[in-house]
Parts: C-alpha cells; structure tokens; sequence
C-alpha cells in the first residue's frame, strides 16, 4: 500500500500540505487531487475525485482535509465503496481500519494541529483490518446498503 489519494478544501489546505510532505518523505506516492489555493472553494468535488479513485483502486487509500472534516467526509461516503472515517485522535483511526476496514480518512484542518494529524495518519496507515468474520460482516451489510440505494 504505497500510493495515497489526498485532497481538501481551502480550510484544508494548511494541513493537506503538512500530510502530503509527510507521506512523500516516509516513502508514499501522493496523489493531489487539490485544492492548491486558499481561495473559497467547495469540497464535493474534490472529495469525489479522490475518492473515486481510491473506490477504483487507483489509490490504495485516501485522506481527505477540510476545516472540520465533517462536510467532505460526508461528500467522499456518497461515493460507493468508500467508508470515509472523519478522526480526531489515534484510536479511533486505529478502530476504524481494525473493524470498519476504511479506506479514506477525514481530517478537520481547524480541528487539529499537524503533529496530532500525522499521528492520526500513521495510525490510519499502518493499521490492518482485523478480517474478524463479525466485522467483514458488518461491512458487508453496508455495501448491501449502498447498493440498495444506488441509482
């Protein structure tokens, strides 16, 4: 798992950077689905991009910015086969990969600081999905759900 889908909105914009230096310099192939300015945007569509390729396996998983994460989280889950996770601090991505096996993770670039976004991400990234029979389960009866409501 090497190659990452990242994108934000303007209030991401800060943060998205940090995480892209990270991951470049800790061996990654970042995909930037943007923004690059910090003028007002909207984060549907950037949060469609990168999550459509993480969906079509592209990117093996993605990370998404904006100023609370909550929006383009929102916007990446309409896309299906995405279980977009919107954490705050390390145990819930480590719980969100380990029974939700997510493949996209929402930061709020307002919500918290660099350092704590990055161990945020490691945890996220070196995580495996515990293949627990209950949680390939749950997630399974999601993707069901998904498909009852696609159009």
């Amino acid at each position: 798992m090497k190659n990452i889908a990242i994108a934000c909105d303007h209030g991401g914009l800060t943060l998205k950077n940090t995480l892209a230096a990270w991951l470049k310099d800790n061996g990654y192939i970042v995909r930037d689905f943007g923004t690059d300015s910090f003028a007002s945007c909207d984060y549907p569509e950037f949060a469609q991009a990168a999550a459509e390729a993480v969906a079509a396996g592209e990117c093996d998983r993605g990370v998404l910015v904006c100023t609370t994460g909550i929006g383009i989280s929102i916007a990446a889950n309409k896309v299906p086969g995405i279980r977009c996770a919107l954490c705050s601090e390390p145990l819930s991505a480590k719980m969100t990969r380990l029974h939700n096996d997510a493949n996209m993770l929402a930061l709020g670039g307002g919500m918290v600081g660099g350092n704590l976004a990055v161990e945020i991400l490691k945890t996220f990234l070196e995580t495996p999905f515990s293949g627990e029979e209950k949680h390939a389960r749950r997630i399974a009866e999601i993707a069901d759900i998904e498909r009852k409501y696609a159009k």
